[in-house]
């Protein structure tokens, strides 16, 4: 029972109410001149926008997408000048900064999307689903243009004509 009478000392209490609960409030003059909307709002609870989530996201992304692009140099700059291979790409070293990459991703749109007034579940279904589609898709190009590298069949990219990316 969430009326203002549900406290031994005759002070609202702060459990929540329904418009109805609200109305009576209001009839009982212990809110003073507030309508039963007013009173409805005194109960409700704000939840801060989750602007810490989308900012430790980003940084999660940015420093192990610093990492991967490192991870990867270094093993371009190995190929060059010893010719070591550029494949499997999908060794622990390389893997873990671009899971990390992933889930900083992740946080980082589920958290935006939560500011702009999406739930926090459908606002993490969907960027995880974002995420994991262009991490898939990436994933792949690199691994195409890392297998051209080695072959010696890699020509310059033309990012006009996107039916070689496919």
């Amino acid at each position: 029972m969430g009326g203002s009478f549900g406290s031994p000392s005759g002070a609202p209490d702060p459990a929540p109410v329904n418009l109805s609960e609200a109305a009576l409030d209001a009839a009982s003059g212990l809110f003073g001149d507030l309508d039963a909307d007013d009173i409805f709002l005194e109960y409700a609870t704000l939840v801060q926008p989750p602007y810490l989530l989308a900012g430790a996201g980003l940084a999660i992304a940015v420093l192990c997408g610093l990492t991967f692009a490192r991870l990867v140099q270094n093993r371009l700059d190995g190929w060059k000048q010893d010719r070591l291979k550029l494949l499997p790409l999908g060794q622990w070293e390389i893997t873990l900064p671009y899971t990390g990459l992933v889930i900083g991703v992740t946080l980082f749109i589920g958290g935006s999307l939560q500011v702009f007034g999406f739930s926090s579940g459908a606002a993490l279904l969907v960027s995880f689903v974002l995420s994991m589609l262009t991490a898939g898709a990436l994933w792949v190009q690199l691994e195409r243009l890392m297998e051209q590298v080695e072959n010696g069949s890699f020509k310059a990219v033309d990012f006009d004509n996107f039916d070689q990316f496919f």
